[in-house]
C-alpha cells in the first residue's frame, strides 16, 4: 500500500467518482496527494490507504508531512493536486452537475462530521466547565436535546476516567486532565475516524502515560478507525495494528509494529528509530 490552489476538475478523472458504496472501500484514501507550502513539498503525491476500523501510527521526523496529512483530512488544508476521501467522499472537491469542482466550505462542514480530531494544544473553551465543553457541541451541531447531551457527556467524564471533574474548568486541570476532556469532546460526536496530533507532546512526562492510556482503552472498545501521529513508539506498538514511516512528504516503509519498530528494512527508518532509542 502504499496539497492553497483550487484543484481542477476532470471529466475523465478515473478516481473523481465517490467511494460510496464498495464494501471493501478505505475509510482514509490519498491518491497522489501533493501539498506544498513555498518552495517546501510537505506531502508528495502521497498515497496511501486506513481501512475501517484499522488504527494506524504516523511516524517519522518534525516537517515529514504527517500533521498536514491529518489537517487535509479535517478540510483545514487544501492540496495543490490529488485527491483525498474520508467515508467515500472526497474531501477537496464536491459535484457540481456533472463536474466536480473545488469543495466550498459547506462540503467540507459536511464531510468534518466524519472525523474528530485531537490536537496538541487542548483547544478547551476556558469559560466553559468539563462537562459543558463536552455538551455544548453536542446541542449546537447534532442538535440533540440540552438533557441528553449532558447525559451523554456524564457518561463521556466517565470514560475517561473524570467523572469527579465535569464542573471544573479548563484552568483547575491538569495538562493530562485537559487532553483527556478533549478526547471525550471528540468522541462524543461519534467520528468514523479519530486523528491524533502528537496529543501528549505539550504534557509533563508523568502525565503522558495517563492519556496514553485512555486513547488506548477506546482504541480497544470501540470501531473507530484512528490515524495516530506520535514520537512515543511504545504506544505505537501497543495501539497500532499498521505502522507508517514518512520522511519528506512520502511513506518510505510500513508494515506491523511488531516489524517496523523492532527490525526496520529501510535505511532512514533505522536511522530515526535509532536517534529515538539514543535520546531515551
Amino acid at each position: 500500500m502504499q496539497r492553497n490552489k483550487e484543484m481542477p476538475a476532470s471529466h475523465d478523472d478515473p478516481v473523481e467518482e465517490s467511494l460510496e458504496g464498495a464494501s471493501d472501500t478505505p475509510l482514509v484514501k490519498f491518491s497522489d496527494v501533493t501539498k506544498v507550502y513555498g518552495r517546501n513539498t510537505v506531502l508528495d503525491a502521497l498515497t496511501f490507504d486506513v481501512q475501517k476500523g484499522e488504527r494506524v501510527a504516523l511516524i517519522g521526523p518534525s516537517g515529514s508531512g504527517k500533521t498536514t496529512v491529518l489537517r487535509v483530512i479535517m478540510g483545514l488544508e487544501r492540496p495543490e493536486s490529488g485527491h483525498a476521501y474520508v467515508a467515500g467522499e472526497e474531501i477537496w472537491r464536491q459535484k457540481n452537475g456533472t463536474k466536480m469542482v473545488p469543495a466550498n466550505e459547506r462540503h467540507l462542514r459536511h464531510v468534518r462530521r466524519h472525523t474528530g480530531m485531537v490536537f496538541q494544544q487542548y483547544n478547551l473553551f476556558p469559560h466553559m466547565t468539563a462537562i459543558k465543553n463536552i455538551a455544548d457541541p453536542l446541542i449546537r451541531v447534532a442538535h440533540i436535546s440540552k438533557d441528553d447531551a449532558y447525559a451523554q457527556a456524564e457518561v463521556l467524564l466517565e470514560t475517561v476516567g473524570l467523572s469527579k471533574h465535569g464542573d471544573k474548568k479548563p484552568g483547575q486541570l491538569s495538562g493530562g486532565q485537559q487532553q483527556r476532556v478533549a478526547l471525550a469532546r471528540a468522541i462524543a460526536m461519534k467520528p468514523k475516524v479519530m486523528l491524533f496530533d502528537e496529543v501528549t507532546s505539550a504534557l509533563d512526562p508523568e502525565l503522558v502515560g495517563e492519556v496514553l492510556r485512555t486513547i488506548g482503552e477506546i482504541a480497544f472498545n470501540t470501531e473507530m478507525s484512528m490515524l495516530i501521529v506520535t514520537h512515543e513508539m511504545s504506544f505505537a506498538a501497543k495501539v497500532a495494528d499498521r505502522v507508517l514511516m514518512f520522511d519528506s512528504g512520502k511513506v518510505v516503509e510500513e508494515g506491523h509494529p511488531d516489524e517496523l519498530l523492532t527490525a526496520p528494512k529501510h535505511e532512514r527508518t533505522q536511522r530515526f528509530l535509532s536517534r529515538l532509542l539514543d535520546r531515551g
